[in-house]
Formats: structure tokens, sequence, C-alpha cells
């Protein structure tokens, strides 16, 4: 297995390890429910130093981009992230991914873990515009600071006023002394707080001022265990779960990211301009159990006939709700606010509501 910057430190924290796309990975430390309420309520620290990182330079890095992505880069100007995805050929999800607009004609591509080789090949394919790309995912270490006193924290390291750092946006400075650390006001948790990218040799020296800095706001590190319920519970997708290769961004419920405008000739735009016309045969949904029981991932979603017209693509039990969550793809006339259905768990039909995420409401 890979490992990253922290792998030694997780193993000295006595952290439950396991692999994660090939990386040897923290999946909790305290406890996932702990790690997840300090992270809703104060901050908390994941080492997402095993996620992929492209540049793409030069004057044809903007028309690369542009083709590969759903959403509209034009929107973004230097200093500006925008979420996004990948479309392959026939309309499916080759990965969802941010892309920093770093430079003029420089942009920094940041993609999942368990997707670095196939989005690396699929960007190399489609560069027929001839743009540079630099696949820098080895040499990059990062670091996800998040909940409600992550600004505080971080602040404490920096002379860059963290507050003119709007969300999704991002600024280049120093940090604990490092310079050259990208911040940007990102993160997969909806509790706020910041990205950190870096070079790997200043791993030790961040990871110790970070928590120092943050000791009087009780931070703690989490893990992957964490962030997935975090995840979850903010309403965001995850890869190999409502995102897929045969899921297209209109049935996934990213059509808010898929930009039908002049100038955005992406791939496989025909196709997805014919579904969003005609309509998608499925639909994600965000729901919650009425009945008593939790649905997971891949467990059958039937109707009151016992009809099969579904499947749970996410689900647990919310930390901060109490209420078992989920995810669905559906049918569509099973999608509508307040629409019932039942989760198949052990033989058993248990009624759920489709409801509209976030599931965990500020």
């Amino acid at each position: 297995m890979k490992k990253t910057p922290f792998t030694a430190t997780h193993y000295a924290l006595g952290a439950k390890m396991h692999e994660f796309a090939g990386y040897d990975m923290p999946i909790e430390y305290s406890g996932i429910i702990d790690e997840h309420n300090t992270v809703v309520q104060r901050v908390g620290v994941f080492d997402v130093s095993h996620m992929g990182e492209f540049w793409v330079k030069g004057p044809k890095a903007f028309a690369l981009v542009q083709k590969l992505t759903t959403n509209d880069v034009a929107l973004i100007p230097v200093g500006k992230v925008q979420y996004t995805c990948f479309p392959n050929e026939t309309g499916g999800i080759v990965d969802d991914l941010l892309v920093y607009h770093y430079e003029e004609e420089k942009y920094l591509l940041v993609v999942n873990a368990s997707n670095i080789e196939k989005d690396w090949n699929w960007c190399v394919k489609n560069n027929t515009e001839g743009a540079e790309l630099e696949n820098a995912s080895d040499h990059t270490a990062q670091l996800a600071v998040q909940g409600p006193d992550a600004l505080k924290t971080l602040q404490k390291l920096t002379d860059t006023d963290l507050t003119a750092v709007p969300y999704y946006t991002f600024v280049t400075g120093k940090i604990a002394g490092i310079d050259n650390v990208i911040i940007s006001n990102t993160g997969y948790t909806g509790c706020g707080g910041f990205e950190l990218y870096f070079y790997p040799q200043h791993a030790a020296v961040l990871w110790k001022a970070i928590f120092e800095a943050g000791a009087e706001f009780g931070i703690k590190p989490a893990g992957l265990g964490a962030r997935d319920t975090l995840r979850l519970e903010a309403g965001f997708p995850l890869y190999g779960n409502e995102l897929n290769d045969t899921t297209s961004p209109l049935q996934a419920g990213l059509g808010w990211i898929t930009k039908f405008t002049e100038g955005n000739p992406f791939i496989a735009r025909p196709l997805l301009e014919k579904e969003k016309a005609n309509g998608s045969p499925r639909r994600s949904v965000g729901f919650e159990m009425v009945g008593k029981g939790i649905a997971r991932h891949g467990y059958e979603i039937v109707n009151s006939a016992g009809e099969v017209v579904g499947t749970v693509t996410s689900g647990t039990l919310s930390p901060a709700t109490k209420k078992a969550i989920g995810f669905g793809s559906v049918r569509p006339e099973y999608a509508a606010l307040g629409a019932t259905f039942f989760v198949r768990i052990r033989n058993k039909d248990i009624e759920a509501t489709v409801v509209r995420p976030p599931f965990r409401k500020k």
C-alpha cells in the first residue's frame, strides 16, 4: 500500500488503519461519531494527501479544461475554484473534481484518489489541444482543516487575512513559516474550513503547528469514516456511490454543474442536452427512513407493491439528527419531495420519505 507523509503519525496516534484507493489510510481515531461531532462543533483535521492533483498549463489549458468538464470554466477568474465533473463519451461520469484557476494559463485539477490513474489517462487521451499536463499527485500533500473553528485555528499561523478568502476561492501564501501553500476555502464536510496543499517535506512541521494552534478549540484528527458521514449529512455525492461511469450528471442531481452555455463544448454535450430535453430515466434523491432500519449502499428500493424501483447509493445513521438517512437512485415518479417508497432491509420493506438535502441544517 502507498503511504502519505502522515502515515507514521496516524499509527503513532493509534488510528484504525485500512486500505483505501491503494493507500494505508486512517478510518477513525477516537471514533466516527466523536470525530464527526468535533468537526460539526469545533475543528478537525483530515489527511487527504491521497487525492490526485493535475496541472494543466499553457495557452491551450483553458480549451482543454473547458472540453473535459461540464461546468463553464470561463466563469472562474484567477483565484476561484469550481466544482465540476468529467463526462465520458456516453454521458456517464469519469469523476467529479475541483478546478482551480491558478494563473492566467494554469489550472489545477483535484481528483478522487481512487480515480487518479483513470483520470490521468482520460486527460492525456483527450488532450488533442496540446496543453501541457503534469501529474503532481505524488509530490503534493493535502490537509483538510474543517469546522467552525478552522479559520481561527489557521489564522494564528498566517499573515494572510483568511476572512478575505471567501467560499470556493483560494490564495497561495505562507502558513506556519512554509511558503507556497495553497490555502483553499473548500472542503467536503459542509462545516466550513480550509484545504491546504503543500510539498510533502513540510508535512511534519505543518501538522504540529496546526494541532498546537487548534488545541484551545479542542482540535482532533479525523478519519475517512467521519469524512463519509459528514459529506452525506451535508448532501454531497460520492464517486462510486452516487456517481459512476454509467450515471449522467443530470441523473446524479448535478444539473447545476452541467452548463449548456455558448462556448462550452464539453464531451458528450449533445447526449446530455437530449437527456435534459427528454427527461432522465432515474433521479438521485435524498431520503429519511420512517420505519426502523438503516439503509446501506446497494439495498433495493421498492414501491408499495414490492416492485424494485431503485437502489440505495449511500446510507447511514445521522449523528446530527439521529435519523437514518440516505441517497437513492430511483425512477422519476418516486423522486418528488415527500414521495414515499420502501427500502428492503433483510427481506423487510421499511418505509422512507424523499427529503431535500442537506440533512444537517445549519
